[in-house]
């Protein structure tokens, strides 16, 4: 699974990577070394303009934990961080957003955990990794999501604050190389050149949409121990990315 991740780019830098045409200025996403879930994150996706009818690509903050529109709960999406690669297309709570509201999610990397068993000297503890594209951050990754649309019945007017929500969710894959070595799953990405394909809320083929979906830096991968301050969701910054003590 993906649980906790690193997006620290700009949105400047976002809408010029994914050739955004529409997004708030004043809209705020924090440099987040330690993104959890339920946290706000920056998603690239197609939505109509609501003046003029037309498509347009938007940079918007999402709330990471995907909610079903008949959820009776916004609970429920901290249970729903990850989608399934190999049953997303068909479970109920994600092959309408699978279908229709896909989603790129902008990473630097991702955290993932191995235990450490007890010794003579140290307690039993987990021991976060950080995995991420070969020689250095670059562009980052875009990890391939989906989004969705939530109503809490328990705010009477829909233009009253917080009476929509939207939510995310990322699609996972078993692990291979260097990520596959620290836990059994990882995020999915998609490639620069099928950005236009994954967005397209027209494009409905199931089979053709798995296709684009691709292991990140495709399998080009760095894993490296990192201090475990970041086992803490409260704790924040780059010192979550040191070296491990030895």
């Amino acid at each position: 699974m993906c649980g906790r991740y690193v997006s620290t780019r700009r949105p400047e830098d976002l809408v010029q990577q994914f050739r955004v045409t529409e997004w708030n200025p004043e809209a705020l996403v924090a440099p987040n070394w330690n993104v959890a879930p339920t946290d706000d994150v920056w998603a690239v996706l197609e939505g109509v303009d609501r003046g003029t009818g037309a498509l347009e690509r938007q940079l918007r903050p999402l709330r990471w934990g995907l909610v079903p529109s008949w959820a009776k709960s916004l609970g429920v999406g901290s249970k729903m961080i990850n989608a399934r690669m190999e049953t997303v297309h068909e479970k109920p709570a994600y092959r309408r957003a699978f279908a229709k509201r896909r989603c790129l999610l902008p990473a630097d990397g991702f955290y993932e955990w191995q235990a450490v068993p007890a010794t003579d000297t140290a307690k039993a503890h987990k021991q976060p990794y950080f995995i991420s594209p070969e020689g250095g951050h670059g562009q980052g990754m875009a990890f391939a999501g989906l989004y969705e649309f939530w109503r809490d019945r328990e705010v009477a007017g829909d233009d009253e604050p917080g009476a929509w929500w939207t939510t995310c969710t990322i699609i996972t894959t078993e692990a291979t190389d260097a990520a596959g070595r620290v836990h059994p799953r990882m995020p999915l990405t998609i490639g620069a050149a099928d950005y236009d394909a994954w967005l397209d809320p027209e494009h409905q083929d199931p089979d053709e949409l798995r296709a684009l979906l691709t292991a990140p830096a495709e399998g080009h991968l760095v894993t490296r121990p990192v201090s475990t301050a970041v086992n803490n969701v409260r704790n924040n910054g780059p010192h979550l990315l040191d070296d491990a003590a030895s």
